[in-house]
């Protein structure tokens, strides 16, 4: 199993950097294991005078096999964690047998590695209270010892390559903190940079590099941390505002925890990449694993998202015959001797995805996922993440709410359930009124869509926050009504929901909250199915609606032909009445890929002979929960002004 993993690992990365074609994505068994037979390199102790702190300090210094002094090296500062100093490495991640190993199999270019005290003050040893603010501030004055003190040092008492591009920075935890602040602090010393597992003392990430793009000087950002690390947010902060501002780099993630099996795994795989030429095109692909899936339920390692798309799947299963996932496409997964199936898709969309696992040919939902009512029932789905995609994200910005409301229908004499957003500040200010927008889902979809999948709260959340959106409430009801199924679906559903909208949901939303009354004050809107209520109903009262949003949608034809032909005969006679009520029609689609699209331009052709204004986009992303979230970040800006 371990050596058929090694060999798949190696195929995979088999190209990614020009002079380190044979790099592992993960050490091998016995990579620090010393081997006699081998020459080795040598660690020596050398003291140095420090201004800094004002005391003579120490530090070890590894030379590579072979070393001569008639030779230019580059040099690599190896940075320890809270608890140790400068001989932690050498006791517990056996640096120098790591890369005497490396050096006989061909895989380094020669460097000298110092292994600092990063604690820089006069008693720096690892004793007492590690946590004193006293001690912790020392770490931070590292950062002046190291420049002006131990570099200097280093280069002038051997033969080093004195360039920025010669010289690496590397450390553990605490030292992986301090890797992070002073290379990207100090982007004019530091050309190469491998935070193992960095602690909370690394800066924010705007602090870090308040101008991100001069982190494109750097040769190699190699961050890394092990997938059950809880101090994960602090490395993967720092990747995602990388990825943000389109910085590459390495975002490693590999099994284990806070400790040395990580951090020696983490020099094996980074000492090779070291003053070579690297090709950043493929960084992307260079991991173990990936990040837990946004959708999963807590704790969940799996599904895993890499940073190229691909997903990775895991589940226990230990008495199927057969597991595959059903995400649009079928993928056969792998079992192992502990009855675990595994599997890797290829490269997914950015988006929202329903999936489902079968096993043995039952569509069943992930155990590890949050599920979504989506499909005609209740499934797993996954997040992938996308470049633009920030606009729904959880921000530190002030929060309204989702609430679930239960009313009696009337129109459908039953209880009907209701998803609610009151933006901030609803319940703090009880004299003020808002207007409203009733958004629709779409078919095998319920009232719960626009909230779940949708994220329809952080959307107006950021949006009122950046001041591009009027506070309003958006009322999300139950369109499933009448009979279920594509087949059942026509002109009778379309009238009994526009009943229950007029008899029972605005009734019910306008005396249950601060809602302003008038047409002025309300919009609607739906995606898909929803798309086609809001054409219905919006078109037959348009003097309800100040504001009609169309997204991926359009009269299906031919069913709805007849439908279709009535509502553009109203339309026509009407036009002046429509025009003058509905002051934003505002329609959208996910480009050609979108099932609607081919509907949604001949109703478009429709809205032009008539002469009916409208305002239209276009989202590439098909018929998806991305369109669909976009639409509503654009069409929330222009209700109400």
């Amino acid at each position: 199993m371990r050596n058929s993993r090694v060999l798949t690992v190696a195929f995979l990365i088999s190209g990614l950097f020009v002079s380190a074609q044979n790099t592992d994505r993960q050490a091998p068994q016995g990579f620090d294991v010393e081997k006699k037979e081998i020459s080795h390199g040598k660690i020596d102790t050398i003291k140095y005078e420090s201004k800094t702190v004002g005391t003579q300090r120490k530090a070890l210094i590894y030379t590579p096999p072979g070393f001569k002094k008639g030779e230019k090296y580059p040099v690599l500062y190896l940075l320890h964690g809270i608890g140790g100093d400068e001989k932690e490495w050498y006791n517990q991640g056996k640096p120098n047998v790591i890369l005497d190993n490396l050096y006989a199999q061909g895989k380094l270019q020669p460097m000298i590695v110092v292994l600092p005290n990063g604690r820089a003050m006069k008693d720096d040893r690892a004793t007492g209270n590690i946590m004193a603010p006293d001690k912790v501030e020392a770490f931070a004055a590292f950062e002046k010892d190291l420049l002006n003190d131990l570099i200097p040092f280093v280069e002038k008492k051997y033969p080093v390559r004195k360039d920025r591009e010669s010289r690496a920075l590397a450390g553990l935890s605490m030292g992986g903190g301090q890797t992070q602040n002073f290379a990207f602090g100090n982007i004019d010393q530091f050309a190469w940079l491998g935070a193992f597992s960095s602690a909370p003392n690394t800066k924010e990430p705007n602090v870090l590099l308040p101008n991100p793009q001069d982190a494109l000087k750097m040769k190699l950002i190699f961050i890394s941390c092990g997938d059950a690390d809880g101090l994960m947010p602090f490395s993967k902060r720092t990747s995602d505002y990388l990825k943000k501002n389109k910085i590459p780099h390495i975002f490693y993630i590999e099994p284990g925890g806070h400790d040395f099996k990580v951090w020696k795994n983490d020099l094996y795989i980074f000492s090779q990449l070291l003053f070579k030429p690297v090709d950043k095109t493929k960084f992307d692909g260079f991991t173990v694993l990936g990040t837990p899936a946004a959708t999963n339920i807590r704790n969940a390692q799996y599904p895993q998202i890499l940073s190229d798309g691909r997903v990775m799947f895991k589940v226990k299963a230990p008495e199927a015959q057969k597991v595959q996932i059903d995400l649009g496409k079928k993928y056969d997964l792998k079992k192992d001797a502990d009855g675990f199936w595994a599997g890797t898709t290829d490269v997914q969309s950015g988006s929202f995805h329903y999936y489902s696992l079968l096993i043995d040919g039952v569509a069943v939902a992930d155990p590890s996922s949050e599920t979504f009512y989506g499909m005609g029932r209740y499934a797993s789905g996954i997040d992938i993440p996308f470049e633009g995609d920030d606009f729904y994200a959880l921000k530190d910005v002030p929060h309204g709410d989702i609430r679930i409301k239960n009313f009696y229908s009337k129109v459908t004499n039953s209880w009907r359930r209701v998803f609610i957003y009151t933006p901030p500040g609803y319940d703090q200010n009880p004299s003020e009124s808002y207007p409203a927008l009733y958004i629709l889902h779409g078919g095998g979809e319920d009232e719960s869509g626009w909230a779940n999948q949708g994220k329809t709260n952080l959307i107006l959340d950021n949006l009122i926050a950046e001041g591009k959106a009027k506070k309003m409430i958006i009322i999300m009801p139950d369109a499933n009504i009448g009979q279920g199924g594509i087949r059942n679906f026509g002109e009778r559903n379309l009238q009994m929901f526009e009943k229950e909208l007029k008899e029972s949901i605005i009734p019910f939303a306008e005396s249950s909250y601060r809602i302003k009354k008038g047409k002025e004050n309300r919009a609607l809107a739906g995606l898909s199915m929803g798309g086609i209520y809001t054409l219905y109903t919006g078109i037959q009262n348009s003097d309800m609606f100040s504001g009609l949003g169309v997204f991926s949608s359009g009269y299906m034809l031919p069913m709805l032909q007849d439908v279709a032909d009535k509502q553009y005969k109203f339309l026509n006679e009407n036009k002046s009445a429509f025009s003058s009520n509905v002051k934003n029609l505002w329609i959208s689609m996910g480009g050609k890929d979108d099932i609607a699209y081919e509907n949604g331009q001949k109703m478009l052709k429709e809205f032009d002979r008539i002469g009916i204004k409208y305002s239209y986009t276009d989202y590439p992303g098909g018929h998806s929960w991305p369109v669909w979230r976009n639409s509503l970040h654009q069409f929330a800006q222009e209700l109400f002004k």
